[in-house]
């Protein structure tokens, strides 16, 4: 495996308490683009995110990042390397306003007001609501900061997932647009439900099934295999939309 992936994967297992969620997943993600993680609900997607960021660490395993190891580091070092993470379901600070939820995703002093005009480039919005709480933020404008707040740290690499969940439409294709522009300084590693938004951003997949990788490649050649896109994502896919 050369310097051209930023992330390596190699067979990892990852228990969660007695339950052996992780049984062998491999993948590589190349430098400056969009991978995407596709399969059914329950079949590792947001494990296998929360395990390269050692929040549910391997148990067996490599995780490399820029070509390090670094599978059994504490999350927070790991982080600190330059990997950020967007979780599912918004998890932002819902009483902090929308300028204290950012402030505190600084690493070093001074980040935010170096991203400020970047951020807020790509969420117009956030400028303008930037002293109201969380709590009063529609769920797209939500969603909208959790992607901030993992911005204003210089990240290599973002972890994201499920970020077109619960958005109205037009909001998934502004959601695609901030990930696409990200795309352009930053490599993102995607969980996505919505297989029409993820076929249009991401140039890589794989796919999970019960813990394990089972297929991957290029998304134009998938996008062409309707057989294995029913056999395989099932229901999970959605034609578009909210969902």
């Amino acid at each position: 495996m050369g310097n051209d992936n930023i992330l390596e994967v190699e067979s990892i297992h990852t228990f969660i308490g007695q339950f052996h969620i992780l049984e062998g997943v491999s993948l590589q993600v190349p430098r400056s683009s969009i991978t995407v993680l596709l399969g059914r609900n329950g079949a590792g997607k947001t494990t296998t995110l929360k395990s390269i960021l050692g929040l549910t660490p391997p148990r067996h395993g490599v995780v490399r990042f820029d070509g390090q190891e670094i599978q059994g580091k504490p999350a927070y070092e790991i982080a600190a390397m330059g990997i950020g993470y967007v979780p599912e379901h918004r998890a932002i600070f819902r009483n902090l306003s929308v300028a204290e939820n950012l402030k505190i995703a600084e690493r070093k002093k001074g980040d935010l007001d170096r991203k400020a005009d970047f951020i807020f480039s790509l969420f117009p919005d956030l400028k303008r609501l930037y002293r109201l709480p969380g709590n009063h933020l529609s769920g797209g404008q939500q969603q909208m900061l959790a992607v901030a707040r993992a911005l204003v740290a210089d990240n290599q690499l973002l972890l994201i997932d499920e970020p077109s969940e619960g958005l109205a439409p037009i909001l998934i294709e502004q959601m695609m647009e901030t990930i696409r522009n990200l795309s352009a300084t930053t490599t993102v590693l995607l969980v996505e439900q919505n297989f029409i938004m993820a076929s249009q951003l991401a140039e890589n997949y794989y796919i999970l099934d019960d813990g394990k990788t089972v297929h991957q490649g290029k998304m134009a050649d998938l996008v062409q295999d309707k057989e294995l896109i029913h056999r395989m994502l099932g229901t999970a896919v959605r034609s578009g939309g909210a969902g």
